[in-house]
């Protein structure tokens, strides 16, 4: 039995997935210390003309340059070809929802988070991501997503702006709209990390940002980050995707990392998904619609101890107080319904695992 703690969110994944368009391909991970020295990394730029001039090309690196779309300039060569490999590459503009990775794209991102704990465990410092800036935007109390992205940042030779508490200490206190503040951040930096207390606000953000954009959680909607962290622990600790059982457990009506894990879990074969959840916090219908329109197996129960018997994974969450506002009264009615302790551990499968997002409060003894 492992009891694991996804603890990050960017630490394997926000830092693989960081270029607004970068298209990663099985050439990149040919020396990690220097990584671009007569190495052939896929780009393209889709920014607007006026910005940066739209491009699809093999760029043949000959310095040591960290390779973002051009913003940066540098003496390079240039040859023009196909840029994508069948089977391993992905290509994004922004990190937005799970939605929108398929299966392929997450087997390409999974080998660069590979390499990217190689880089995390070497006591050299890389220079992946030298001169460039990431501002996090945190409208919302964060210690692990905040902190991992930044770390992973760091850790790849860029620098960081932060804004911890951006409801309360920004321009947002004065009244300021999101749209206004976005377009002032890109001014100071190469990409946007983004913590909202809003569902749909990333989205609004990366329609208004020429730069990438990684949601980092937006109120009750998603977290696809850390549902990649996810469902790469999954993959490392069960050893497969396809044909698994995972329990969804807690507050499914308001946690985004269920409902970001949920649609990531979607993309691969013979899974089932369980949800046990109090009555007034269960899974919405629109994660529900989507797996059966992806032909998922899902199932709604009031029994942990039975459920967990079945699965493979048992992913527990807090009751989320702070999405209640001032029916405490409903709160504490949810909360306390479903505990993973030994004799939950006692039911469950050999090899199963416990995963949890963080914090945990009382839900896990």
């Amino acid at each position: 039995m492992a009891i694991l703690s996804s603890l990050s969110s960017a630490t394997l994944c926000g830092a693989s997935v960081f270029p607004k368009v970068l298209a990663c391909s099985s050439e990149f991970s040919t020396n990690l210390s220097s990584p671009f020295e007569s190495s052939k990394i896929c780009l393209t730029s889709s920014f607007p003309a006026s910005r940066h001039p739209k491009k699809i090309s093999t760029w043949n690196l000959t310095r040591n340059v960290a390779p973002i779309q051009g913003i940066r300039c540098h003496a390079m060569q240039v040859e023009t070809r196909e840029c994508f490999t069948a089977g391993k590459k992905f290509q994004l503009s922004d990190v937005i929802e799970g939605q929108q990775f398929d299966r392929e794209m997450l087997s390409a991102i999974f080998d660069v988070a590979r390499e990217m704990e190689k880089i995390e465990k070497s006591s050299t410092q890389s220079e992946l991501l030298k001169g460039y800036l990431m501002a996090t935007l945190f409208y919302e109390p964060s210690t692990r997503t905040r902190l991992s992205f930044e770390s992973a940042m760091k850790r790849l030779g860029g620098e960081v702006l932060t804004t911890e508490n951006a409801r309360e200490f920004s321009s947002a206190a004065k009244g300021e709209t999101l749209e206004d503040t976005i377009r002032t951040v890109e001014g100071y930096s190469d990409i946007i990390v983004m913590r909202h207390f809003e569902s749909g606000a990333a989205r609004k953000a990366a329609a208004t940002a020429n730069i990438p954009v990684i949601n980092a959680g937006d109120g009750p909607g998603e977290h696809p980050t850390q549902a990649l962290l996810d469902v790469y622990t999954i993959q490392s600790e069960i050893g497969k995707l396809d044909g698994i059982s995972v329990a969804l457990v807690g507050d499914l009506a308001n946690g985004r990392t269920v409902r970001s894990l949920a649609y990531l879990l979607a993309k691969f074969k013979d899974v089932k998904i369980y949800f046990v959840s109090p009555e007034i916090v269960k899974m919405k219908d629109d994660i529900k619609d989507y797996l059966t329109s992806n032909g998922v197996k899902w199932e709604e129960s009031s029994n942990l101890m039975e459920v967990a018997s079945k699965c493979d994974v048992v992913y527990q969450t807090r009751i989320q107080r702070e999405r209640f506002g001032e029916r405490l009264d409903l709160y504490e009615a949810a909360r306390g319904k479903y505990i993973v302790d030994k004799d939950l551990l006692g039911v469950m499968q050999e090899k199963a695992i416990i995963m949890h997002p963080l914090p945990r409060l009382d839900e896990v003894s």
